[in-house]
């Protein structure tokens, strides 16, 4: 598996909880158009803090299940804590590219999580004998060729700019959701299907200055060691109010990275509704 660059720090896990908010009901509408429903058992790799979890838990109810899967300790820890009370939803700590599966779980999902990995079709390939025959596999990711603000703002571009060049150098692939199909496809999955979401937010929304600044603090201390730039240049501290400010002053939509969905289904008939 590629490092992941963010980290687990407390900036980084805020953040985390930022975009999760921000993409919560994007997620919701791509995983039900996957095909998640009630009285699943969703096996979802690379869980994060718990917040694609949660969602899933709604989708599958009191009859399904939820089990997510994350090498890092700490975002384990923090998922349970924030998972606290949900019945149907449970954490465990594993390297996600060779975990091993029971084979019997409707559906293996991930968010935010092959972009990050060297080798995606291994790793899914890997988890289709966690896959019940007929059930899915399901994959979230983000494009980020369309992010930046509409009209083009200097300061957004050079940061989107800035957060591609950090992902690729630590071996992340920051644009991957526009060939989750494909991917699939080299897996070996049936009836691949696929669906994308884009968002805009408004000119005066502190939402996405937020989300910009959030990831290059996160990254910032990459970005300098690599030489892209200095942290002078970078100046985190006030690097959301002169997003926002720029944003402002341009009358400029924010447009935050394309979260795209692919989904199929592993060869062999389709479970039996529960």
């Amino acid at each position: 598996m590629t490092t992941y660059s963010l980290g687990s720090d407390d900036a980084e896990l805020t953040r985390l909880e930022q975009q999760s908010a921000r993409i919560a009901e994007p997620t919701r509408i791509l995983f039900r158009a996957a095909g998640i429903g009630p009285g699943m058992r969703v096996l979802d790799l690379g869980t994060g803090i718990g917040d694609s979890a949660v969602i899933l838990a709604e989708l599958v109810g009191p009859s399904g299940e939820v089990v997510g899967l994350d090498n890092d300790p700490r975002m384990v820890e923090t998922a349970r804590a924030r998972c606290d009370g949900l019945a149907n939803v449970s954490f465990v700590e594993g390297d996600v590219t060779r975990a091993p599966g029971d084979g019997e779980y409707d559906a293996v999902v991930s968010r935010l999580l092959v972009l990050h990995l060297a080798d995606p079709a291994a790793v899914l390939r890997h988890y289709l004998g966690s896959v019940r025959p007929g059930g899915l596999v399901v994959t979230l990711d983000y494009d980020t060729r369309a992010a930046g603000a509409e009209p083009a703002v200097p300061l957004v571009s050079e940061m989107f700019g800035l957060v591609a060049a950090t992902l690729r150098s630590a071996g992340a692939d920051p644009t991957i959701g526009s060939r989750l199909q494909a991917i699939h496809a080299d897996v070996g999955l049936e009836d691949i299907g696929a669906l994308a979401i884009t968002q805009y937010l408004p000119p005066d929304s502190p939402v996405g200055p937020g989300l910009l600044a959030g990831v290059v603090r996160s990254l910032a201390t990459r970005m300098v060691s690599l030489g892209l730039v200095t942290a002078d240049q970078l100046d985190v501290d006030t690097l959301h109010d002169r997003l926002a400010a720029a944003l402002r002053e341009a009358g400029a939509f924010f447009v935050p990275p394309t979260l795209a969905a692919s989904w199929g289904r592993r060869p062999g008939p389709v479970p039996h509704e529960r």
